[in-house]
């Protein structure tokens, strides 16, 4: 995947970014809409964005893989039961 720094994009790119941030956000527990749980979806939708994805849902998808995996490792459970 590209790094997303020195990337640029068109303001209707950063507008989508910004509805799918908005959107994987509200999925979440308020308690868990915390700055860093944010900044780390923004991230993978950014690098996703960076490859040339433009797909709203493959940018949603991207910000939802940030979730799973900051939820694997807040939590000490097995991998069976996280696959519940």
């Amino acid at each position: 995947m590209h790094d997303p720094r020195g990337a640029v994009f068109q303001p209707e790119l950063i507008e989508l970014m910004k509805v799918v941030l908005d959107d994987v956000t509200a999925t979440l527990a308020e308690a868990k809409r915390t700055s860093a749980m944010k900044a780390d979806i923004a991230s993978h939708i950014l690098k996703c964005a960076a490859n040339g994805v433009r797909d709203p849902v493959a940018l949603k998808n991207a910000g939802l893989a940030a979730v799973v995996e900051c939820s694997h490792y807040s939590h000490d459970i097995s991998p069976e039961r996280r696959a519940v």
